[in-house]
């Protein structure tokens, strides 16, 4: 594991680990798999937590680095920083079985996304959401006292660490707290992203629509191997 005082270069971007060592993946997905091997791969220990946590044992086993499986209330109480990479049908009923108490003050990474029990409707995801609220404030609303940013919400995972891509690709985030996105940038810094902050927990909405944009490719045309760049003037 990286010591305490240890840091990560990338190009000329210094990124301080010493609050990202103890990291809960909520999920047993290919996300939460895709981000784990991330986050171990970079020398933090990481704990998924699920409600079924025997169905992990394998991914344990196999796990490169210090990794460990537990239940929902186990792995959040025990994370520093947590990844939600749970089906958005269950995300809220996943943050009253986390409990409210071990999320506040942390840093919530929240890969969720309002996708329906339907199928696309001509290659365009259907959300159970509305254009005017986002799954994020539902469950920031729920723990209001947790710090959500979105991240990790419009790729594919195969892309989420170290993406192929030339450039490199932008990764857009929000939350209600400075820090916590402070923290977030860092982590996607390490990951081979550029961050781009587009404001509070209300910007979660056409970012959780990105999801939508990014699938509709792979929908009607098989093509998944794309992400999204932020272009301005300078």
């Amino acid at each position: 594991m990286l010591a305490r005082a240890d840091a990560c270069r990338r190009g000329s971007f210094y990124v301080n680990v010493a609050a990202m060592q103890k990291i809960a993946i909520i999920g047993s997905g290919q996300v939460g798999d895709a981000l784990a091997k991330g986050f171990l791969s970079f020398g933090h220990a990481v704990m998924r937590g699920s409600r079924e946590p025997a169905k992990l044992q394998k991914w344990k086993d196999e796990a490169q680095g210090e990794a460990s499986i537990g239940t929902l209330a186990e792995a959040a109480a025990w994370g520093e920083v947590i990844v939600l990479a749970v089906k958005g049908t269950a995300a809220e009923e996943t943050i009253d079985l986390l409990g409210a108490a071990n999320l506040a003050g942390k840093l919530i990474l929240d890969a969720t996304n309002p996708i329906a029990d339907a199928p696309p409707d001509n290659g365009v995801l259907r959300y159970f959401t509305n254009a005017n609220e986002s799954l994020m404030e539902r469950l920031q609303k729920k723990a209001p006292d947790a710090k959500f940013v979105k991240a990790f919400n419009s790729v594919g995972n195969a892309f989420m660490v170290n993406p192929p891509f030339d450039p490199k690709p932008t990764m857009f985030i929000c939350g209600n707290d400075g820090e916590a996105k402070h923290q977030a940038t860092a982590i996607l810094t390490a990951f081979g992203w550029e961050s781009v902050d587009v404001g509070g927990v209300e910007a979660a909405r056409p970012i959780e629509a990105l999801c939508q944009l990014w699938c509709a490719p792979g929908f009607l045309r098989q093509d998944w191997t794309h992400a999204f760049k932020y272009l301005k003037l300078s």
